[in-house]
């Protein structure tokens, strides 16, 4: 599986003069868009093993360029507390074709979001949505990826882990100090495991639950169990 950032580019991308100091005067321009596209199906089959980054300023074309192949968007549980129940990042306002993440690599982690990177009406909105008191921020997250509709569900070490902004992978426009983060076999724990495996069993993340199952249980009737491969 292959995460395309800025996936608006191959609808349309920014184009700046190579001698301007900023990308102030530039122009949008029409990105390959569904060539490219087209020739990739041709090598790896229909169902593209790609998820389109679509956060931001998205217009209709780039919408329109990921429906026509079928890649699934983004959701990130981050984003979900500034506004209001109609909020798209919400899960009970997901379409399945998406992937959800409490944060990714250039968020806080969720432990360290919740405790700094939130203002106020944040954390009060996520307390409230979540009928929790927040002590247990990153797997309350964790959980409520698992437990959506979006096809598919991803998240860090850091928030497995419930560590906070020390942990942190990346800080986007800092030169220095990123990825540097790593952990160590002795931070899985067993506990930790049965945690994981149980989440992900209790909100059927486990692909095996699926194998030979039809497309109405969610299944995919022509995969069999990695367990009988």
């Amino acid at each position: 599986m292959v995460r395309i950032d800025h996936f608006r580019g191959f609808a349309a991308y920014w184009e700046v003069p190579a001698g301007e100091a900023t990308a102030i005067n530039g122009a949008w321009k029409p990105g390959p868009g569904a060539d490219f596209f087209n020739v990739v199906q041709a090598e790896l089959g229909d169902n593209l093993p790609i998820i389109a980054e679509d956060l931001g300023e998205i217009t209709p074309d780039v919408i329109a360029l990921r429906n026509q192949f079928n890649l699934p968007g983004m959701k990130i549980l981050q984003f979900a507390f500034a506004s209001d129940a109609g909020d798209k990042f919400l899960p009970h306002n997901y379409a399945r074709n998406f992937a959800v993440y409490p944060g990714t690599h250039d968020n806080d982690t969720t432990w360290g979001w919740y405790l700094h990177s939130a203002t106020d009406r944040e954390r009060d909105f996520f307390r409230r949505y979540f009928r929790t008191d927040g002590h247990d921020a990153a797997w309350t997250m964790i959980e409520a990826a698992f437990r959506s509709v979006a096809v598919m569900a991803v998240v860090t070490m850091q928030d497995v882990l419930n560590l906070g902004t020390d942990a942190r992978m990346n800080l986007p426009g800092r030169a220095d100090g990123n990825w540097t983060w790593r952990y160590v076999p002795e931070q899985i724990t067993g506990h930790l495991v049965d945690r994981l495996l149980d989440a992900a069993t209790l909100f059927g993340r486990d692909p095996d639950l699926y194998a030979g199952k039809d497309e109405e249980s969610g299944g995919d009737p022509d995969r069999e169990s990695a367990a009988r491969q």
